[in-house]
């Protein structure tokens, strides 16, 4: 399967409970930020993502209780490089004792430090290994030489350990396809268990011109649509079709939501309209209905995984046709 069982379950159990209570909005994926400090300046990232002083972290009680509020099944733990975070490993054992799911999403180069003989090998924890491109992209976009090779090589030694990895890539504007593809065969070759392919949203604070507009995304990825079909892709086919023009969703802003050392940062992981300090504030005062209808200029060149991914999914109830199609896609048919 392309998702463990546990994974699966514990999202269908999360809906169904939802369901019954009447909810139709609810978190799916909690990015929990422990600390904007990062030991990288990537051309892609916001500027407050690698600026923060360690001291100015999330203290663990924090976390664990943006955890226990959300109730999100799945915990993607970001940043800043969470590998920093110095109770990462408290963070990750105080979720997996809560039975969330962790992504871990790191540039890898503190792995063998920070991870490895520290954090034992879990169903329940992936790390997820950021990788834009082959060796020169990759440097290129981290401005540091000598990241991609780490990377690769901390991919390896994971797998060996009997760590749960994936890797997570970034298209941009100069993107060439072919090193994407590329990029899949090499990491498939290394026994990653999942790659994720997702079109650079623009960072109001981001000031070079690097990102896709909507008609640039959809081009590049009906290659990306049919890369799903070659390697084990994690996206759905119903997101990767949207992604490639064949459909449209209205996003989905409320399924995956973001703490950060700024607070609950609203109205989603890519806008920060305004920073609530806690979590009822957040949920109760961003204006959701506005978001989900992509009116806001912010949003008209946005694909994200994290915003419509979970739109594909629930509206999957409407389609058996598409229910059948996720179930085989899931067991890699």
């Amino acid at each position: 399967m392309r998702f463990p069982v546990h994974i699966t379950t514990d999202a269908i159990k999360h809906q169904i409970r939802n369901a019954r209570k009447g909810n139709k909005r609810y978190p799916m994926v909690l990015m929990l930020e422990p600390l904007y400090t990062c030991n990288l300046a990537c051309i892609g990232c916001a500027l407050e993502r690698h600026t923060g002083k360690i001291e100015d972290r999330l203290a663990l009680e924090k976390c664990i209780q943006a955890v226990e509020e959300t109730q999100a099944p799945i915990v993607s733990l970001c940043g800043g490089e969470p590998t920093i975070y110095p109770e990462i490993k408290e963070l990750i054992e105080a979720i997996i004792e809560r039975q969330r799911h962790i992504y871990l999403c790191t540039n890898a180069l503190l792995l063998d430090s920070r991870i490895f003989g520290k954090v034992a090998p879990h169903k329940r924890l992936t790390l997820n290994v950021h990788l834009d491109g082959m060796k020169h992209t990759h440097d290129l976009v981290c401005d540091r030489e000598g990241v991609f090779d780490k990377a690769i090589e901390m991919i390896k030694e994971a797998k060996r350990l009997g760590y749960h990895v994936t890797t997570n890539t970034t298209v941009f504007k100069e993107t060439a396809m072919q090193e994407i593809e590329d990029l899949c065969e090499l990491v498939a070759g290394l026994g990653v268990d999942g790659l994720m392919i997702a079109p650079g949203y623009h960072y109001e604070t981001v000031e070079h011109d690097i990102f896709l507009s909507k008609q640039e995304i959809q081009i590049k990825f009906q290659r990306v649509l049919e890369l799903s079909k070659k390697y084990r892709l994690m996206s759905t086919p119903m997101y990767l079709e949207f992604t490639a023009g064949m459909r449209d969703y209205q996003c989905s802003p409320w399924s995956t939501v973001t703490y950060t050392p700024n607070g609950w940062k609203g109205p989603c992981y890519l806008i920060g309209k305004e920073y609530y300090d806690n979590w009822q504030e957040f949920w109760n005062k961003v204006d959701w209905a506005y978001w989900e209808s992509r009116q806001d200029r912010l949003c008209q060149n946005c694909m994200m995984h994290s915003g419509f991914e979970a739109s594909a999914m629930f509206e999957l109830k409407k389609s058996p046709k598409d229910l059948l199609r996720m179930a085989a896609w899931n067991m890699g048919l």
